[in-house]
């Protein structure tokens, strides 16, 4: 399907005045990075001003950027690429690489905008107050995140646990008590049976964070909600960014929680990097395996 927005430009590039004209081209250039900018990016980029942005929108039969923007965005939700939401069919290897660490950088800048730090701040304090903190998700993304952010709060030294079968978290859930902590993970938040283990959990007097989008039935269901929204991937349900995303939220907390543990969670810390580094699978050099060695001890074992 052709944007009528984008066509709308095409028929007017080529008669407008020269100052609005480099707008014009940025925006049929890559459509969803001009979603991304501000008035003075946008300016900028076309070597221009932000009153000559104004009078480009307006020119196009909008009111002000803002409302051009929603128009945009509209249309580039109907008609956009299948492959990625910023990628065309025809873009060089060279488009594809910056549209996509351009989308990537983006989501994660956006976290902070949208992040509310008293939401982080309950998150961290009622983790490190737990007697357990166990995480529940729905989906391979959100799955991955829920181990993830288990194998951090075990290695600060909480006890943690990561359950992606449903009728674990349910069992779980049934016995966590009042002084337990649920952190549920799902981007799009409408599962009812994470929905089912949440609230058995809540009924048990736990807390509950949710990792979710705003106004999703998870985010309704929480005690802390850590909201964060990301434009939905026209190839995945749950893409790439929102996963990028979900992991910065991750860190974020989880530096938060070593924090408030202090000089206990830096030695915990230090000593599991230690071990790993000089007995586990982080070492650097391992040493060269003699099969002759192995060989002449074993045989000197035997008599």
């Amino acid at each position: 399907m052709t944007s009528k927005v984008l066509a709308k430009i095409s028929d007017a590039i080529t008669s407008a005045p020269t100052s609005r004209r480099g707008v014009l081209a940025l925006i049929l250039q890559d459509p969803q990075r001009v979603l991304d900018e501000s008035f003075e990016q946008l300016a900028q980029r076309a070597g221009s001003s932000v009153p000559t942005v104004m009078r480009t929108c307006r020119d196009l039969g909008y009111s002000g950027l803002r409302e051009f923007k929603m128009a945009l965005a509209q249309e580039m939700a109907i008609s956009g690429s299948p492959l990625h939401r910023r990628v065309q069919l025809h873009d060089s290897t060279e488009d594809v690489i910056a549209k996509v660490i351009r989308g990537a950088a983006t989501a994660v800048n956006g976290v902070q905008g949208q992040l509310g730090v008293s939401a982080v701040e309950a998150a961290a304090d009622a983790i490190v107050r737990a007697s357990r903190v166990d995480c529940y998700s729905v989906g391979v993304t959100s799955s991955f995140m829920a181990s993830d952010m288990q194998a951090r709060l075990f290695r600060l030294g909480l006890v943690s646990n990561a359950y992606l079968d449903i009728h674990l978290q349910l069992v779980s859930a049934a016995t966590i008590g009042n002084s337990g902590v649920v952190f549920a993970i799902s981007h799009v938040g409408g599962m009812p049976s994470l929905i089912e283990a949440v609230d058995v959990a809540r009924s048990q007097g736990a807390t509950v964070i949710a990792l979710t989008q705003q106004g999703t039935a998870l985010a309704d269901h929480a005690d802390i909600v850590l909201g964060i929204h990301v434009p939905e991937d026209p190839v995945m349900h749950v893409g790439t960014e929102a996963y990028l995303v979900h992991l910065t939220v991750i860190e974020i907390v989880t530096v938060l929680v070593a924090q408030r543990l202090g000089d206990l969670a830096v030695k915990r810390l230090g000593g599991v990097r230690e071990v790993l580094s000089t007995r586990g699978v982080d070492m650097r050099h391992y040493p060269k395996l003699d099969w002759d060695t192995a060989q002449a001890i074993n045989e000197s074992k035997l008599k």
